[in-house]
């Protein structure tokens, strides 16, 4: 028999520190960042782990060498994590009268502060969601500027604060709102809000989040130091763990909701947190029902970042997403999914 290559040898030795690694991550969106606020950290490496796992798997494949049973069991264990990360195929159903679409778009106060070099952001933004014509639009980090003009909306909740340069969320219905409401979360601005729309003779709840944010610059990987790395670690730690506490604040206000329920919004985590895994529940993700490819929400280097997301009750088919990766007018990408219910 011939005897093994070094450096195959060296390969299966990382391979097997890989599943161990991958393993242990698999289990840290059960654990509750208020008692493992480092840890839960490590959840964003995942897609990582998820992409080396994949090429071990090709490379012992091609080899037919039996170590690639160590990927293989590693991708089997975690299929609802790769579903998670990348779709391979989308879904598109047939259209029908009763059909109805919902747009979600953090648009970071429409530039006001000139982060792009663009200076008719609101226009382009406001063009978008006409041509695109969503039922419904659920805004985050909204600023009422006059050149930001969703006019053909009939319905509109507004939640802003500020003096001279007001902020907030907003959502616009072509359908009734005959209720609204807020989540406040304590010692932030960060909130969620919510409306109950008519359409026809069903009555919706729609909420509208943005959980606290990271504040981490899309550009830190251009120089990270040792320094700045664990600040961006304890950073990151304690958001979580504010985050947690934000979840849980939805999770009980939603389960006091027995109305037909969509949430959607900026969560600031990923999919592999407890923070989402919290929010779900039984809930149906839109971009796993439909999507294709990252889907990512959030414009970052290197990271397919996919931390806004639409939610749905299974009262509702999802039967097609669409995340708008080209449009980048914001430091987030708008999504949206058209939704039917079922057995109507």
């Amino acid at each position: 028999m011939k005897s093994e290559s070094w450096f195959n040898r060296l390969m299966g030795f990382l391979n097997v520190i890989l599943f161990v690694l991958t393993i242990s991550v698999y289990v840290l969106p059960f654990l509750a960042p208020k008692l493992f606020p480092f840890l839960s950290v490590f959840s964003l490496i995942l897609p990582f782990l998820l992409i080396l796992n994949f090429l071990f798997f090709v490379y012992w494949l091609v080899l037919l060498n039996k170590k690639t049973l160590i990927s293989g069991i590693v991708l089997m264990l975690g299929i609802t994590f790769i579903n998670k990360l990348y779709n391979f195929t989308d879904t598109n159903l047939p259209k029908s009268p009763s059909d109805f679409t919902v747009m979600s778009y953090n648009v970071r106060l429409f530039n006001l502060y000139e982060w792009l070099p663009e200076k008719n952001v609101p226009q382009q933004i406001s063009k978008f969601v006409f041509d695109e014509d969503p039922d419904v639009l659920c805004l985050q980090e909204f600023s009422p500027l006059a050149s930001a003009n969703f006019s053909q909306y009939k319905y509109k909740y507004i939640d802003v604060k500020g003096n001279k340069n007001k902020y907030g969320q907003a959502i616009y219905s072509k359908y009734r709102i005959i209720n609204k409401g807020e989540i406040l979360f304590p010692n932030t601005s960060n909130k969620v809000i919510f409306v109950d729309v008519k359409k026809q003779k069903d009555t919706i709840r729609i909420y509208s989040m943005h959980l606290q944010s990271i504040k981490i610059s899309t550009d830190i990987n251009d120089d990270i130091d040792e320094a700045k790395s664990i600040f961006i670690f304890n950073r990151l730690s304690t958001t979580f763990k504010v985050q947690q506490q934000q979840a849980e604040s939805i999770k009980k206000h939603m389960d006091g909701c027995k109305l037909p329920k969509i949430i959607c919004g900026d969560m600031n985590n990923s999919a592999f947190s407890y923070v989402y895994r919290l929010i779900k529940a039984d809930l149906k993700d839109s971009f796993e029902e439909a999507g294709l490819g990252f889907g990512k929400s959030y414009h970052f280097k290197y990271y397919p970042a996919r931390i806004d997301f639409i939610l749905v009750e299974d009262a509702f088919e999802v039967k097609a997403y669409n995340s708008y990766d080209a449009f980048l007018h914001s430091d987030h990408y708008p999504l949206s999914t058209r939704l039917e219910f079922k057995n109507r």
